[in-house]
């Protein structure tokens, strides 16, 4: 919304300035988006040509000699046919930006004569289009002074963005009226329109919209004859110029200027060129209207529309029809000042892709109360611009307006601002902002105005109150602090979900989001297939039933990587799976793939490294492993948490694990896919996948708060030790490890395999397992009878625990 400051001030009488006011409408909710102070318009000043002499070397051409205010004449070369001794008009010199031809001037040779400026027409100055002749003042114009002052060009723009929810300020009344309910001046009150009334309007208006009523609540309509239409006066050109309407013909020009004055849109039919009566109806399927825009639109019966007796002559409430319009050869005019149902305006401006500062008002809700008064006033200036007789006005349909009763108690302004506002300002300020308030003390009755659609309930009010009151005033609270981070604010589940995301994605994996439903033949795949998660509407056919896994979903998007060049890509998700159609049988689950050679087994000096040449495939350990860091991540005491060979049956038998905390607790399964899997998916490579049940893990129990360092590193090196032991090819390897880690749990640190080997020198059913130790001296330095003692103490371990011995 656009308006000047003197614009402004024809309804608000305030001694403000043009900070103050700016700084209040924000304030109150209006907040100023621009400020255009016309400093552009500053430099060009009004001289007089002292002589216009013949220009040597072109005939269209003179050099002027111009009289600036300043002292000596300057020599200026112009083209422009009305250029004369004596003339008065706007001067620009060299330097001076010229906004009309996008021109910063400077000291030119004009077919070997200088010149030092320009003359300016008024398209140059963007005053008007007239580019035939310079601007030619009253000889009283006087010289050396600002031509923006004269000329009124220099009055400020404002522009505020508007909140849908604020009609009543779509209009320069509006705004200040709003403003001295602020305190920031008085309103001045609307002058009664005053005319001679002759004769009837012989044009009738019928509203045909059976019980549709609401599309056209009420219709204004008066003829006034003998009008002349021309040029409107030039402040009313100024004006619409300055908001960025291009100014047609003064009928034209009122209608657009009441919309933004008074926020009443209003249209001018010429009444020679209108058959018969005019009626408000649904339009027929498919017919069509020539509109103002010169573009031909098709309508249905969602659009409201006013007809005489050949057609449509206007789409009501958005935009007029050409063959109606006024031009110079208007002599009688019928002005329309209507009402129009928000909803409808704004679905039809929509489907018909029409955006007009009328549709803009009247979807969003004009006033109804206005709807007579706007007539009154916009005949009024047609009067008084063009002439005319007008007749005795046809108002159809009207009912009045009822106005909305609010109960408001006082207290929800402290209740919901925190503002201590007393009972008396809030009456005042609600009074002087057009409400009505009835009864007194903590609880009264305020009636709406007419032109706040907007306001429906108590809240609304206390909205009110506090934008007037000052929002400013509101004082900051902060939002209580929790004892500790998540204690609080997040669940157990919610924080694990987030722990799990963490660890995947630093083990390189991607989080994909796929959809929660699959095909049938994939759910029962995975377990699933019960009726009670069939779709009762599915989107596709293949996605008929709720998933069980997360697998389904991460392997197609594996694959469909796979299909377009990426094929070793890691891939997971943490998200929900179904069980049931019960709020109890959802699960939340960490699930992951892997596919091709992305895996993650770490650096060092890892056995299976030497198989690896650089893209070693996925297998059952590298989902282990990203089955370990979810729980690791998690809080799981990894010391309870039992694996067990084998999976579900997606999985291979020979090549899966499943995990347990406990006998009964299952927290997941990881492994490489069954060959069977993979056909009936239509997936194929090397691949791994996990799931976590995120939510089947415990409760973590509280424990006691302690002082303890944030990081506690010991300021001695640690040293390794390699040992290799000779064992049956039954014993897994992880039994070696947690047997040298228990010989000290205070000096091993960490234990690692690094090499596996078979062969005929160990003899029949024996394999050699090697681990690397790492010892972390804690107190003091060790010295070589403590290694040795530590050396035996692992090996007795071992051989105690797995029967291995030491290799030779």
């Amino acid at each position: 919304m656009k308006f000047t400051l003197s614009w402004l001030k024809d309804h608000l009488e305030t001694e403000a300035s043009l900070d103050e006011i700016c700084a209040r409408l924000t304030m109150i909710g209006l907040e100023v988006e621009d400020v255009d102070d016309k400093a552009a318009f500053k430099p060009f000043v009004i001289a007089k040509v002292v002589s216009a002499e013949q220009h040597p070397n072109a005939d269209k051409l003179r050099v002027l000699k111009v009289d600036t205010g300043t002292g000596a004449p300057v020599q200026v070369v112009c083209g422009a046919p009305n250029a004369r001794a004596g003339l008065v008009g706007a001067f620009a010199a060299a330097g001076t930006y010229v906004p009309g031809i996008d021109v910063t001037l400077s000291v030119g040779n004009i077919r070997g004569v200088e010149s030092h400026g320009m003359m300016c027409s008024e398209k140059e100055l963007e005053i008007s289009d007239d580019h035939n002749g310079i601007i030619d003042l009253p000889d009283d114009a006087p010289v050396g002074t600002s031509y923006a002052t004269y000329a009124g060009l220099d009055d400020p723009m404002i522009e505020i963005n508007l909140t849908p929810n604020r009609p009543d300020c779509t209009s320069v009344y509006g705004i200040a009226r709003d403003l001295a309910a602020s305190g920031l001046g008085r309103l001045k009150s609307r002058a009664t329109p005053s005319f001679a009334v002759e004769g009837e309007t012989t044009t009738k208006l019928t509203i045909d919209l059976g019980d549709d009523r609401h599309l056209c609540p009420g219709f204004g309509l008066r003829l006034v004859r003998g009008v002349k239409n021309g040029p409107s006066p030039k402040w009313m050109q100024q004006r619409l110029l300055s908001i960025g309407l291009r100014p047609i013909n003064a009928l034209v020009d009122i209608t657009n200027y009441m919309t933004f004055d008074q926020g009443r849109p209003m249209h001018v039919f010429d009444a020679a060129k209108v058959a018969g009566n005019l009626t408000v109806r649904r339009a027929k399927e498919g017919e069509t209207v020539l509109a103002l825009d010169q573009r031909e639109y098709k309508l249905g019966p969602n659009n409201v529309v006013i007809a005489d007796e050949n057609g449509i002559e206007s789409i009501g409430g958005i935009m007029g029809g050409e063959h109606s319009g006024c031009d110079e050869n208007t002599t009688d005019v019928l002005i329309e000042s209507a009402l129009w149902d928000p909803m409808n305006i704004a679905k039809s401006g929509r489907t018909l892709g029409i955006i007009t500062d009328a549709r803009y008002r009247f979807e969003r809700g004009v006033d109804p109360e206005y709807m007579v008064p706007g007539l009154e006033r916009t005949t009024e200036l047609v009067v008084e611009l063009c002439g005319g007789k007008p007749a005795k006005a046809e108002v159809v349909g009207y009912a009045g307006y009822t106005a909305k009763i609010v109960d408001f108690p006082m207290s929800e302004v402290k209740r919901l601002t925190g503002l201590e506002v007393s009972s008396e300002e809030s009456v005042a300020i609600l009074t002087k902002l057009g409400f009505g308030v009835e009864g007194s003390g903590e609880r009264v009755k305020v009636s709406v105005p007419s032109w706040r659609p907007d306001v429906d309930g108590k809240a609304d009010l206390v909205e009110e109150v506090m934008r007037i009151h000052g929002v400013d005033n509101i004082v900051a609270v902060p939002l209580p602090s929790h004892g500790t981070v998540n204690g609080k604010i997040l669940t157990t589940l919610q924080i694990r979900t987030r722990l799990a995301k963490r660890a995947l994605a630093s083990r390189g994996m991607l989080e994909a989001v796929t959809w929660s439903f699959i095909s049938e033949d994939q759910a029962k795949l995975f377990g699933g297939g019960s009726p009670a998660l069939k779709l009762a509407n599915p989107i596709a056919a293949d996605m008929s039933d709720m998933r069980p896994s997360l697998l389904p979903g991460l392997l197609s998007a594996a694959q469909r990587n796979a299909d377009k060049g990426f094929g070793d890509v890691a891939l997971f998700e943490v998200s929900g799976t179904y069980e049931g159609d019960g709020p109890d049988q959802q699960r939340r689950v960490a699930g992951g793939v892997r596919r091709g050679t992305a895996s993650l087994t770490g650096a060092g000096r890892l056995w299976s490294n030497a198989a690896k040449g650089g893209g070693k495939p996925v297998d059952v350990f590298d989902a282990k492993a990203d089955a370990i860091a979810v729980l690791e991540a998690c809080g799981v005491p990894m010391g309870n948490v039992q694996f067990e060979a084998g999976g579900p049956a997606w999985y291979h038998p020979g090549r899966s694990g499943t995990i347990k905390l406990g006998p009964k607790i299952v927290l997941g399964s990881f492994g490489e896919f069954h060959p069977k899997t993979l056909e009936a998916l239509d997936v194929s490579g090397a691949l791994c996948g996990f799931e976590i049940y995120v939510d089947a893990m415990p409760e973590p129990k509280k424990k006691a708060t302690r002082t303890k360092p944030a990081l506690d590193l010991s300021s001695l090196q640690a040293v390794k030790r390699d040992f290799a032991f000779v064992v049956d090819k039954g014993v897994e390897a992880g039994a070696i490890l947690r047997a040298a880690s228990g010989a000290d749990r205070k000096l091993v640190a960490g234990v690692s395999v690094f090499d596996v080997f078979e062969g005929a020198s160990l003899g029949e059913g024996k394999k050699s397992i090697a681990i690397e130790v790492t010892i972390q001296p804690i107190e003091r330095t060790l010295t070589d009878e403590d290694f040795e003692a530590l050396t035996a103490k692992i090996v007795a371990n071992v051989t105690k625990t797995t029967g291995g011995v030491l290799r030779a």
